[in-house]
């Protein structure tokens, strides 16, 4: 017994348990989808009935075993018998936000001869799968606090990273009555709970069997995606310094609102452009309304720093900094001024939005897909800073400073 203990010691400090927790959570997963509230109350009966049992010569518990088998039984085969055909299309918005509850739409249709009621419905989201790896390397916040048993065996910390890698909070949800031949538009709802691209694989319509025990189900491969944006704080209104300096070259695509505006060309009127721009002698000479079209070289700018050198085991400090920047670029007025966005993930990046460069909304998608840096150097975000310094509003001289 003692060799036993130590030899499964040894197994679960290498990691070897964790094969055994992936089978028992698959196993898990698949009876809570599979059966019914009513039928896991039988399996659990099956279950006791089959220990107490085993003798038949001291209790007639084998009959009730016997009976909850064959009730099992039958209505897994009448699952069998479930083949309807569906037509489906969901409709989905481009953006949804994490944590927050993502409504959608679909459109079914009943594509069989006979109407289907009593139907239920849930996606099937694509999930990282968990590496053996990752188990072994990964520790779960106040891991260190928990019971010798509990850090060896490490099935605490298995939990946690399943829950860590789940991309999306779903139920299953009814559907109504659906007539042969008929379309019916539902309401589906999710909760994202990872910001980044959620990956819709199938969708997946199960029917109880008459005894309400065991679900069958038809499967519906509709392969979308949709992007999670990071989830957004409400901010007071920002009034940050900063005089309009010059920018080298202008910024060819602003919009022209400034301090200072250089000459670039003349073109047609367009309905809304303001009288002052229009060149009066050339609509003389042409006998048509001609305007001078100028670009800005002075503007506001500021720069948003996000620090993505961080460790594994502080992924969370991490997404709140996302969500933080996030909240910042929503919350920021770029009509008038320029942001820049700059972070290390494989190389350098810096993106820049405001006077019709970048909308809000692409910064948020950077924002959605940025991950942490764990190969680069520090000194590639500070050379980064320090490339743009001078083209800032506030920070120039401050940066200088610390060089």
């Amino acid at each position: 017994m003692k060799k036993l203990i130590s030899w499964i010691v040894k197994q679960a400090k290498k990691g070897g348990l964790f094969y055994f927790f992936r089978l028992v959570y698959n196993f898990n997963s698949w009876l809570q989808k599979r059966f019914t509230t009513g039928g896991l109350f039988v399996m659990g009966g099956l279950l006791a009935s089959a220990v107490v049992g085993i003798d038949t010569k001291q209790t007639v518990a084998y009959k009730v075993f016997t009976f909850l088998l064959s009730l099992i039984s039958i209505a897994v085969v009448l699952s069998f018998f479930f083949r309807p055909r569906f037509a489906v299309k969901r409709i989905l918005p481009k953006f949804a936000t994490k944590g927050e509850m993502l409504s959608y739409r679909i459109i079914i249709e009943n594509k069989s001869l006979k109407k289907q009621s009593g139907l239920f419905f849930y996606e099937d989201i694509k999930e990282p799968s968990l590496s053996h790896k990752e188990f072994l390397d990964a520790q779960e916040p106040g891991e260190e606090n928990r019971n010798f048993f509990d850090r060896t065996m490490g099935y605490h910390r298995f939990r946690w990273l399943i829950l860590k890698k789940k991309k999306a909070q779903i139920t299953e949800q009814s559907l109504p009555l659906l007539p042969p031949s008929i379309q019916k538009e539902i309401k589906a709802e999710i909760i994202p709970q990872q910001r980044g691209y959620l990956n819709f694989n199938r969708l997946i319509i199960s029917s109880p069997d008459p005894f309400g025990l065991f679900k069958a189900f038809v499967h519906i491969y509709l392969e979308q995606t949709v992007l999670v944006l990071p989830r957004r704080y409400h901010l007071p209104p920002l009034s940050l310094p900063g005089t309009r300096i010059y920018q080298s070259g202008g910024v060819a695509l602003a919009s022209l609102v400034g301090d200072s505006e250089e000459f670039i060309s003349l073109r047609d009127y367009r309905p809304g452009d303001p009288l002052r721009k229009i060149d009066w002698k050339s609509w003389v000479k042409t006998g048509k309304p001609i305007v001078r079209e100028y670009q800005d070289e002075f503007f506001v700018r500021h720069a948003l720093v996000l620090d993505t050198f961080i460790k594994e085991d502080h992924d969370e400090i991490f997404e709140e900094a996302v969500s933080i920047a996030a909240s910042f670029v929503s919350s920021m007025e770029t009509r008038e001024s320029l942001v820049d966005l700059m972070f290390v993930g494989e190389d350098a990046h810096f993106f820049t939005s405001g006077r019709g460069l970048c909308h809000t909304d692409k910064m948020l998608e950077i924002l959605a897909i940025v991950t942490t840096c764990k190969e680069k150097p520090f000194s590639l975000l500070y050379s980064l800073i320090l490339n743009h310094a001078s083209a800032l509003s506030v920070c120039r001289d401050i940066v200088k400073c610390c060089v």
